[in-house]
């Protein structure tokens, strides 16, 4: 990239910033989503469902300002069912995504950043998961794989929800909230997330982290079946007809 598209990109950003009304990359973020060449990533935006916005904003360093919009390569989807907005990336190549993003709402006309997050197109992702949606049925378990390069094996691994920002902390159960979590670490290039006795409410956006690298996950936990109850009734009927023909 040359020096003019340099200079050209950073005042078009601190023209969005200006016209924003507030400043995104604040130096705050220590969230690092990496992808492969050519994959995708969901980022969920969440809000306040007591108050929801009247507008949300994808936010762009590189390239522009989203607001509800599907393209080829882009989509961004309000779910006021959920709180929440989620950009979708796809075809990702790193000359036109590595970057800074963030999630912007406007309420009442204040304009807040609510999510911040570099996002980095290489070859090996830092952390990484088979599938980015995963499901169980109410009660059951559910496990997610996370994979990491050889840089993160002494980092902190976690399990974290986007909604509440709680987190799971590898080597400790914790049942502290809906459901029971465990995280254990193989050392090498990968941890396992275990949800065991899965509630409806443990639906919704989670990241597996090392250290500042993480990946987003969506569970989406089924409602269990009601049990069919068999009842003989229809055996004791058939005993009764018996014994009164037999008087």
């Amino acid at each position: 990239m040359t020096a003019y598209q340099k200079a050209k990109i950073f005042y078009i950003s601190i023209g969005f910033w200006l016209t924003l009304g507030v400043e995104c990359f604040s130096g705050g973020r220590n969230h690092t989503v990496t992808i492969k060449p050519g994959g995708s990533v969901t980022i969920p935006c969440h809000y306040d469902e007591k108050n929801p916005p009247q507008k949300k904003y994808w936010y762009s360093a590189i390239d522009n300002l989203y607001i509800n919009t599907t393209e080829e390569n882009l989509s961004v989807i309000d779910h006021p069912d959920q709180s929440l907005f989620t950009v979708t990336m796809r075809n990702m190549q790193s000359s036109t995504h590595n970057g800074d993003y963030c999630c912007i709402v406007e309420t009442d006309g204040k304009k807040t950043v609510t999510y911040e997050l570099d996002l980095l197109v290489q070859s090996a992702p830092n952390v990484s998961v088979k599938s980015s949606s995963v499901s169980g049925h109410e009660g059951d378990n559910v496990s997610v794989q996370c994979f990491y390069t050889s840089g993160y094996q002494n980092k902190l691994k976690q399990w974290c929800r986007y909604k509440d920002k709680s987190c799971y902390t590898e080597k400790r159960t914790d049942t502290s909230q809906n459901s029971s979590v465990q995280i254990s670490d193989d050392g090498r290039s990968s941890f396992t997330v275990l949800m065991t006795g899965l509630r409806l409410s443990d639906s919704g956006w989670y990241f597996c982290s090392a250290g500042e690298a993480l990946n987003p996950v969506h569970l989406t936990v089924i409602e269990a079946e009601p049990v069919s109850v068999t009842t003989d009734t229809g055996t004791e009927k058939d005993k009764w007809r018996f014994c009164l023909s037999q008087n």
